[in-house]
């Protein structure tokens, strides 16, 4: 570039330059959004939503009344290498195992730009975010909902089992202590298996089976009652699922059906350049 066309077209700081990308590729992703929710009907499938619900109602409504008490009575009561095993897979139910990569990449994503790429390099670009975008909402958002339950319900965890018993509730205490129910790990395993078997419908049967696991495993390291995990659980895959739906009806990531899940979009293939 000559000094003259310089002087014509000067070059942003890069601080300037990372904040106007930044607030473009923002706007334009609000303008897409607001478009397709203009266009496109509010269709969504039938999906056995009363038979989900009242499921696990009744699995949590059984396990407070056969279960929590006799959880609290032997929390840390389980063999040491049993306990050792479940403390290590309870590690799966934090939330920023999933969400750190997805905002990682979305923070990148912000900063591309998109309208210099090849056609091969728009659609990787798209689907990874997409990507990440639905699994930051798939699983964040249950984690918000089921941080605000926790404040209303305020459930005593198993560790004062001994002092205040396995139904002991104090709204907006806002403590540890009091932050039994929902379990919030439960809730992003709940989450993180219906993203699981939105993306891999195949292997839905070993990932919810896998995602049981890592859920129960707050129950054996002391930490929540068996209710609590059955509806975190229960919690963050239909809100997960609802996150899909929503994701369908725009467009991005999955196709609407006429009933039932919806179903992942086949990955775009460009022809040769």
């Amino acid at each position: 570039m000559s000094p003259a066309s310089e002087a014509e077209h000067p070059v942003s700081s890069p601080p300037a330059g990372v904040i106007a990308r930044s607030l473009a590729n923002l706007v334009d992703t609000w303008r897409i959004v607001r478009g397709r929710f203009a266009r496109r009907p509010g269709f969504y499938p039938r999906l056995p939503w009363g038979t989900w619900i009242a499921a696990a109602a009744i699995l949590a409504a059984l396990s407070a009344i056969f279960l929590d008490s006799r959880a609290g009575q032997y929390a840390g009561g389980l063999p040491e290498a049993f306990r050792t095993l479940a403390n290590v897979f309870t590690l799966l139910g934090l939330g920023q195992w999933y969400l750190l990569p997805a905002a990682a990449w979305l923070l990148v994503a912000n900063q591309i730009d998109w309208r210099r790429l090849s056609r091969r390099q728009l659609m990787a670009a798209y689907e990874r975010t997409c990507l990440a975008f639905f699994v930051l909402a798939a699983v964040g958002v249950p984690g918000i909902v089921v941080n605000v339950a926790k404040i209303f319900v305020g459930r005593a965890r198993p560790t004062l089992f001994a002092e205040l018993g396995a139904f002991s509730f104090h709204p907006f205490e806002m403590t540890y202590r009091y932050a039994s129910f929902p379990s919030g790990h439960a809730t992003t395993v709940g989450s993180v298996a219906a993203v699981l078997v939105l993306l891999f419908p195949r292997a839905r049967y070993a990932a919810l089976l896998v995602c049981i696991w890592i859920a129960s495993t707050r129950v054996f390291v002391g930490a929540h009652y068996p209710s609590d995990t059955v509806v975190g659980f229960g919690l963050g895959y239909g809100l997960a699922v609802l996150t899909a739906l929503v994701f369908a009806r725009l467009g991005f990531l999955f196709r609407q059906m006429p009933s039932g899940l919806p179903v992942l979009r086949r990955s775009f293939r460009p022809r040769r350049d």
